[in-house]
This record gives structure tokens, sequence and C-alpha cells, in this order.
């Protein structure tokens, strides 16, 4: 028997990630890292530490620390590293400095300070940009069948929105004490950039309307008192030109979340231009696996992300960003993660393809490409089998060949809560002379953010009436996608299906 040549060594990526020393304007304005405002060659990254088996992440953070004030203890020296989560510190270095962070300080070439160096740090990422991303779609989903026929409102299970906060004057979430049960209102934070001295920035006021939005699609309702709403609906003219109008409800029914009795908690992670970093994402997940005691005792059951970001093959396989691995972590400890695939199925946002191609697949945004997430698309909000998989929304396969995204659920023209942004210059929202202030209002918005949110509400009502699948996110993934509606469509388009609150109650 005759042996072959040797497997080649595997090729182990470099040390430093090539964006991370890019020029400004060698970056593409998709995947760009974020810059520091007040020096044009400071830009935030991420440095993953090397943290073996067995090791105290705590005192690899320390010896991080101490290389650091060694490498920069004169001249120009950088802001302070913030740890975060328990493998990751975020920097802010100019090229320069990147270089001799990792060559251990040293001005040449220096083995020995180098390797010291290594035993520390594992890789040095971007800091990639992440952008943000009821009536009628209830029915879609069967959620309105299921609440009555299983009671299932969401009482008792807890969600986590990760977006641009909340606004807790907003009626919608007053019927329910939604962010102000005793469960959740301890649990609200903030983790925008910058950090700044003094109070806390409040995580429960939403100058965006995002958050709140998605927020209203998981949970909350309407008040009963229908002089106190306020509805605007785009609805376009004789020409066809778009136009806001005002309308009301049928008499008895009202605006409610899919799951309206959940709490939630508002995570926020976009500031009040809906950007933010990855590190600021990572953070935050970190947050929950810490107050969920690592999975020893559950206090958000879900999580809810309606954003992402552009990620470039080059840097890392799909699936395995820092953003990617975190929150796999997170679902290892038993919390459902919900993610938007993202808006870019209608044209490219890599380099695979010239840009004026339409329909593009592999466009799922990052964290969608993790393994353990339930990545969402979009379908219309009570006709998806005519009109099928909305056009923007992001299609599979992941570039390493996986089936994504997951599932598909209602994310065009989805009415629910609005504030801030979304409410400005809408005059069917604008309230009348003598009119009282506190009006509830609601707007139309469409995308996959609206389309997670279903998913995420989707679940909590499901796990408010089957309390054993708290706590196990992948049965509770594959039990959706084995009771998804088939749409006809590629699965590299709808996943699974469209989502269905009714059969998969009825399957358990």
């Amino acid at each position: 028997m005759t042996s072959g040549p040797p497997p080649a060594p595997q090729r182990r990526p470099p040390l430093v990630s090539p964006l991370v020393l890019a020029t400004a304007d060698a970056s593409s304005p998709d995947a760009a890292n974020a810059m520091v405002a007040d020096d044009e060659d400071r830009r935030l990254l991420l440095v993953e530490l090397r943290v073996r088996a067995g090791d105290d992440p705590e005192s690899v953070r320390e010896r991080f620390i101490e290389l650091f004030d060694r490498v920069f203890r004169s001249g120009d020296r950088p802001p302070r590293p913030v740890p975060i989560g328990r493998h990751y510190m975020r920097c802010a270095l100019t090229p320069d400095q990147v270089i001799r962070l990792v060559q251990g300080g040293a001005k040449s070439a220096d083995a020995k300070a180098a390797l010291r160096a290594l035993e520390i740090i594992y890789h040095v990422w971007p800091d990639l940009v992440v952008d943000a991303h009821l009536d009628r779609s209830l029915t879609t989903i069967k959620a309105d069948a299921a609440s009555r026929t299983y009671s299932c409102g969401g009482a008792g299970v807890v969600w986590g929105i990760l977006d641009s906060g909340i606004d807790r004057n907003h009626p919608h979430f007053a019927e329910y004490n939604t962010l102000a049960g005793d469960s959740v209102k301890h649990l609200h934070r903030d983790f925008t950039l910058p950090a700044t001295p003094g109070p806390p920035p409040d995580p429960l006021r939403d100058l965006v309307g995002h958050g709140t939005h998605v927020a209203g699609i998981v949970a909350g309702c309407s008040p009963s008192d229908a002089r106190r709403l306020r509805i605007a609906s785009n609805e376009p003219t004789v020409e066809g030109f778009p136009r806001w109008s005002g309308r009301t409800l049928p008499k008895g029914t009202s605006l409610s979340g899919v799951a309206p009795q959940a709490h939630l908690v508002s995570l926020k992670v976009l500031d009040d231009n809906a950007k933010t970093v990855s590190s600021v994402v990572i953070e935050a997940l970190d947050y929950v696996r810490t107050i969920n005691g690592q999975g020893r005792s559950l206090q958000i059951h879900g999580v809810n992300l309606s954003l992402g970001c552009g990620w470039l093959p080059e840097e890392y396989g799909a699936g395995q960003s820092p953003l990617c691995k975190e929150l796999d972590l997170l679902v290892g400890t038993g919390v459902v993660a919900v993610v938007s695939a993202g808006n870019s199925g209608a044209a490219g946002t890599t380099k695979l393809v010239s840009s004026d191609v339409y329909g593009q697949l592999s466009t799922i945004t990052d964290p969608g490409n993790s393994a353990t997430a339930i990545t969402v698309g979009s379908v219309h909000r009570y006709r998806p089998h005519t009109y099928g998989v909305t056009f923007t929304s992001s299609k599979g396969p992941t570039l390493d060949g996986r089936l994504k995204p997951d599932l598909v659920a209602p994310g065009e023209r989805i009415t629910s809560a609005a504030t801030g942004a979304f409410a400005t210059g809408v005059p069917p929202l604008t309230a009348e002379r003598g009119e009282r202030q506190n009006l509830a209002r609601y707007v139309e918005h469409s995308g996959t953010s609206m389309a997670a949110a279903h998913v995420s509400g989707m679940i909590a009502a499901f796990l408010s009436a089957r309390e054993e699948f708290i706590g196990q996110p992948q049965l509770v993934k594959q039990l959706l996608m084995d009771t998804a509606s088939d749409l006809g469509r590629h699965q590299f388009f709808q996943g699974a299906g469209l989502i269905d609150l009714m059969r998969a109650l009825s399957s358990t």
C-alpha cells in the first residue's frame, strides 16, 4: 500500500484582519469599520483574547491590559481598552498602533516580544458597523386562532429587544405592564456608544422609532379607547404616488402584538442615528448570558435582533464572525435567538456580482449567518401564497452552503407602535389642537425587521402554552421549521416556509 503526500498544514488566518490595517478610503461603505470621531486614523476594533481551556478569562484580560500599558506607556496613548464579553477587548487604535501591539511593543521585529503578545492575542477583528434592518398579519400566522384555542398570550415569557430602545410612554405597552412588570423593570440597559460620564442613557427612550415598532409587534396591545388611536397607512394616490392616510379599526378589534402579555426588556444597542458596531451588540448578548446565570436561571427567554451588518468572506467563514459566535454561545445557554435576514435581496451588497443584478442569492447579513439563530425572511402580510417572498428580503444559502433563511413571516406594511422618527412627518399622526398629547400612534413599516418580530412574538406565545420547551432553543427552532407552511418557493428564498403558530401548538 502506498501513501500519498502528507496533508498540507491547515492555514491559519492572519493575526490581524487586513481590513483593520486598510486605509479608510480602501474600505467598502457596507463593510467599513467604525472610525472614532476625534481621530480620523483611529478606528474601533475587537481584540479576541487567547483563552485556552482552563484559563480564567479575567486573568487573560489583566495580562492584555498589562501588555497594552507596556506597549503604549509613552507617546500618543490611545483610549483605554473596554472588556466586551468574556473573550474580547474593544480598542481604538491606528493601524500603526495595531502593529505595535501585536509585536509586543518592539520597535522592530522581535520574535520574543511578538511571542509574548501571541500568548494573549488570538486575532484582531474590525468592529463592523451594524444597521437597523399587526392586525391582519396575525391571521396569516394563525396567532389569533391559536390564542382563542390555547390561551397563549405570552404570559410569563420575557423577550429581549436589541434595538434602538423602546418608548416607555407609548400606550401600547400600558395594558399588560409590558416594560414595567416586576420581572423586567430592573433589566433594561443602554449599551450605545459613546459611554459618557454622568447618569446612564435611558434604554426606554427611542428617538429612532425602530425598536418601538419592532417591540409592538412582539407584545403589548392598543388601548381600548378608540378616541386615543391614530393609525397611518401608506395608501397610493390615483396616480400611484405614495400618500399617508389615516384609518380606523373595525368596532371591537384592536392592534395587538403576537404575544400581547409577554414582557419585554429593552437592550438599546442602536444609537439615535440607528447605527452601532458589532462590539456593542456582543456586549448586550453577554449581558443576557450573565443575568441568566449562563443558563442556570433564565430571566430572559429569547432575544430579537432586527439588525445586521455586511461581512467579508475573505475575513472569516460564514457564521464564524465574532458576532455569530457570541450568538451561538447565547443559544447554547438556553436562549432563543431570532434574527432578521436583511433587506439586501434585491441588489448585491458583496463583490460577488455586479450590484445592478437583481434578486441575488447569498445576501444574508450577520448575525443571520449564525448556525443556531432563527433567521427570518419577509413575506406579504396577508397574501403570502400569492405574492411569495418579498423581493428585498435577503436570500440564502450561506456562503459555506447552509440553508438560510430558516423561516419567513409577514414583513410588508406591518402596522405597529409609532414614536420618534417613525412618527415624525406623518400627517395622520399629528395631534389636533386641543387633543391630548398621549395618543396611541401606529404606522406601517416594512422589512425583515418586522418579520423577525413576528417570529419572536410567536415563540413567546408558544412558550407560554408549552413551558417544557423553555430553555430548549434548538428544539423550538426545529419544531417551527417542521410545522411551517410551504409557500412553493425555493428554500433559499422561503427556508422551511411560513410560520404557523396553530400547527406548532397542535403538534405538541
